[in-house]
């Protein structure tokens, strides 16, 4: 049954919020505005009540000032911005946003505007049906060969190690928020969508995927970038691997991650 229309809810305002968007920006004072004009057109007309949480991850630029500009010229919109003293990671922000958030749900947009308003519109037909609606992209118009292999072969190493069959783990699931919080991953580098995601299905999480729409937007990075992404996405691999031979070795069951969340039958 679909929900009754909404009115949005203000952030600092009382009242349910069904979710809370996470928008990380390092350097992106030129897309931040037009990813929250996104979230704004994909929720017109939604029955859900929502927040937005833009996380300014130490940027150097005019990030902030803004955010906080479009925050006084939008006065209705739920919007809320914290400034991190330090870069502390993509991560570790998300981490700390679905603390700082009210929404039931909760789901990462990237601060660079790389997903159309069709695509989120997607991903939020699907709330409720699943603790987890888990995105992934058909085509990623904009990503090198080279970037789609490595994509590939990391999803495939996940599969191969939990014993799961996801088609995609950095899709930017919409979660249950008190799931995220409950069983925050343990590495706050790379591979920590992957890590959170295998924790939730191995506590009995359901999940639906859905195809969308996306593209890919370069960003640099350094060699001691890359090197540390490989060291992280190492660490996520043994620590999904080591707790599916807890499962096997002790004939652990996975319970419901949340027993007033669970769907029985929807991508298990």
């Amino acid at each position: 049954m679909t929900p009754p229309p909404k009115k949005v809810v203000q952030a600092h305002a009382g009242g349910e919020i069904d979710v809370t968007f996470f928008v990380p920006c390092l350097n992106e004072e030129a897309r931040v505005v037009p990813t929250l004009e996104t979230v704004r057109a994909s929720m017109a007309g939604s029955p859900f009540a929502y927040e937005v949480i833009v996380v300014d991850d130490g940027s150097t630029d005019r990030t902030a000032a803004v955010v906080d500009d479009y925050r006084a010229t939008n006065p209705l919109l739920p919007v809320l911005l914290r400034r991190n003293p330090s870069n502390l990671g993509l991560a570790r922000s998300f981490v700390d946003a679905a603390f700082l958030g009210r929404g039931r749900h909760f789901r990462l947009i990237c601060g660079d505007n790389i997903e159309p308003p069709e695509s989120m519109a997607a991903v939020m037909a699907h709330l409720g049906q699943a603790d987890i609606v888990i995105p992934y992209y058909p085509e990623v118009p904009g990503k090198s060969r080279s970037r789609l292999l490595v994509s590939g072969v990391f999803t495939k190493l996940v599969n191969l190690v939990s014993g799961y069959r996801l088609r995609y783990y950095n899709g930017n699931p919409l979660y249950v928020r008190q799931q995220v919080m409950r069983w925050a991953p343990h590495n706050y580098g790379f591979g920590y969508q992957a890590d959170l995601l295998t924790q939730l299905m191995d506590q009995g999480a359901t999940y639906v995927e859905v195809a969308i729409a996306g593209m890919h937007r370069q960003k640099g990075g350094g060699s001691s970038v890359r090197a540390r992404n490989i060291l992280s996405v190492a660490h996520s691999l043994l620590e999904i691997a080591l707790r599916r031979l807890r499962r096997i070795l002790f004939h652990r069951q996975a319970a419901p991650a949340d027993e007033n969340n669970k769907r029985d039958g929807i991508g298990r």
